[in-house]
């Protein structure tokens, strides 16, 4: 008997590992969702390799473990590569930025959402599935007077953005092959610095090769806009995805600290961050912070500040 649950034991962790290490070998977009919870499935394949040799010592067991280890170690090192460098908290900031997945069918609390976005002191918000929120522009517009998204630029209400300040040649553009103007583009001038402000939304990444291409598109628009760069959205994956990473890397981006974590919304804090706020300097994060209510939606929003390095 207990040769048999060894031997259940060891099987179910065998394939876990095996899943989570073929992202080394070749990013398969079949099992991008699993690459995103690398972190979880090598806990959990660690406490399995635990239980197994509590059962019976053997060297496989021993074995599991260590490749457990091994690849949450890992995965703890990706996470943070692109944090950038503590920005001190007496520094003022430039501006701040709300960006939120707000699910398309979530009718029922649009106007709650509107009221959170006006009282939030946000300088500019990024609203993903807007949908919901349609309704409730024209107050927006009293707090919010410039926008792009939902009838302007585009006849979808997919992705919005709202600003307290004017945007400077705003655009949208369609990314990858699956989805149309899922990315906004726009500039805004706070107080003579101007910054660039990519609001974008992504495919899941499941879907045959389309976020690879998606990211693709990305890497080839940001170098064509100089100078301070925010990119936020919903990526519908983590930062450990080799996508994601390959566009991190390549584009010079960062983060701040830890990403808060966004969905499942059940989860809570032990989910993973699919919703990303970037920043390019000289513009850093100063802080990124979850908003604790999902007010309906499958994701939790992110409310980041920023300042700019002389």
């Amino acid at each position: 008997m207990r040769d048999t649950i060894f031997c259940v034991l060891s099987v179910l962790t065998t394939l876990v590992l095996a899943i989570v290490s073929l992202r080394y070998v070749k990013d398969f977009y079949l099992l991008s969702f699993f690459y995103s919870f690398q972190l979880h499935l090598a806990a959990a394949a660690a406490a399995a390799s635990i239980a197994a040799l509590l059962v019976k010592r053997h060297w496989y067991g021993f074995l599991t473990l260590g490749v457990s280890l091994v690849l949450a170690v890992h995965g703890a090192v990706m996470m943070r590569e692109f944090v950038e460098p503590a920005v001190d908290q007496s520094r003022p900031v430039l501006f701040k930025l709300m960006s939120f997945n707000i699910e398309n069918d979530n009718f029922a609390n649009g106007a709650a959402i509107a009221d959170m976005a006006i009282a939030s002191g946000a300088d500019v918000v990024n609203i993903l599935e807007a949908e919901p929120l349609l309704s409730e522009l024209p107050r927006l517009l009293k707090t919010y007077p410039y926008y792009i998204g939902c009838g302007v630029g585009m006849e979808q209400c997919d992705t919005l953005v709202l600003s307290k300040r004017p945007l400077i040649e705003p655009r949208i553009r369609s990314l990858g092959l699956l989805w149309r103007n899922r990315l906004t583009i726009s500039t805004i001038d706070f107080d003579g610095q101007k910054v660039n402000f990519l609001a974008a939304h992504l495919t899941k990444p499941y879907y045959d090769e389309f976020h690879g291409l998606e990211i693709a598109d990305l890497a080839e628009i940001i170098p064509s806009l100089p100078g301070p760069l925010v990119l936020a959205g919903d990526f519908n994956t983590s930062i450990l995805a080799p996508d994601v990473q390959y566009l991190m890397r390549s584009q010079g981006l960062g983060t701040a600290s830890l990403e808060p974590a966004t969905w499942p919304i059940r989860a809570g804090a032990l989910g993973i961050p699919i919703d990303h706020i970037f920043s390019r300097a000289p513009l850093r994060l100063k802080s990124v912070r979850r908003i604790e209510d999902s007010f309906g939606s499958n994701h939790f929003g992110l409310m980041a500040e920023f300042v700019v390095d002389p």
